[in-house]
């Protein structure tokens, strides 16, 4: 093997390598672990092709820094863990993030050494290979997935700050919180179907079982604190946080899937669902003062 440790390197160059050297043999034995998943016979050829480039890159910085890096297991296997759980796209995109870093590390290497010219060359395909590759069922239903999503967040925030200063009884704010979510949960999801059938689609089904059953799971986690806090005012408060922690997360997992907007989106969702739920409330203080009602 051909050593350049001939070539002088500053020491900041050097510690630049030497992370992205780690950073290779990770993605070596990442993109290898992921291969073993797939079934898809050409993916899984894309990811060993990958995992073996990343090998030599590996090999080839080495010869520059001359030392012997080992795999960051607990790292890998947390990244592994990401694609079981939020799926091989949303991983991807991740990976994608790191070789877009890697790029503009190796190309901001201020040292002369002619391999790292292919290294920059064979990361960027290992980009276009990897989001062309990208076909997941669960990223193919986002728009009925949102539909619920928002609706339920928007419609449940609102209705369950009305209900929280019109009864002002935990239980009953949950259990009418629930009755409205399941209802509406069931004439959003038939709505869904209608629709996707009016447009010619062929997957009506599901389009309408992914926005029933994203509303049902939303619904659930709003009226949860109802169930657990005697409190309704701390329940109401504790539930607008949920609502901005299931738009922050949802927002974020569609921002790298999709590459969409995270801020602009987290920021529209989160205005709209509040901004309901401060309307309803006062909307509940008005309906008790002017029909007097008490429970």
């Amino acid at each position: 093997m051909i050593s350049y440790r001939t070539t002088q390197i500053d020491s900041q160059s050097m510690s630049q390598l030497l992370k992205d050297q780690q950073d290779e043999i990770n993605a070596h034995i990442l993109y290898g672990k992921v291969a073993e998943r797939i079934k898809d016979q050409k993916n899984k050829e894309i990811f060993l092709a990958v995992s073996k480039d990343e090998l030599s890159h590996y090999n080839r910085i080495k010869t520059v820094t001359g030392v012997e890096v080992k795999p960051q297991l607990l790292k890998i296997r947390w990244m592994l863990l990401i694609i079981i759980i939020f799926g091989l796209t949303f991983g991807i995109k991740l990976f994608e993030k790191g070789e877009s870093k890697a790029i503009h590390n190796y190309k901001s290497i201020n040292i002369n050494l002619a391999f790292m010219d292919q290294i920059i060359v064979e990361e960027e395909r290992h980009e276009e290979e990897l989001i062309a590759m990208i076909d997941e069922e669960r990223l193919n239903y986002v728009g009925s997935i949102v539909l619920g999503l928002n609706d339920a967040l928007v419609e449940l925030t609102g209705a369950l700050a009305g209900y929280t200063f019109a009864f002002q009884n935990a239980r009953l704010i949950a259990l009418t919180g629930l009755i409205t979510g399941i209802s509406a949960s069931l004439s959003m999801a038939a709505s869904e179907y209608l629709s996707t059938r009016q447009e010619g689609g062929d997957d009506a089904l599901k389009s309408a079982l992914y926005t029933g059953i994203t509303y049902v799971l939303t619904v659930f986690l709003l009226i949860l604190p109802f169930l657990i806090l005697s409190n309704p005012f701390v329940s109401l408060l504790i539930s607008l946080a949920v609502a901005v922690l299931i738009i922050f997360l949802f927002n974020y997992y569609i921002s790298v899937a999709k590459d969409y907007n995270f801020k602009k989106r987290f920021f529209e969702m989160a205005t709209i669902s509040l901004g309901v739920a401060g309307i309803s409330f006062l909307v509940g203080i008005l309906v008790k003062q002017f029909f007097g009602i008490a429970i």
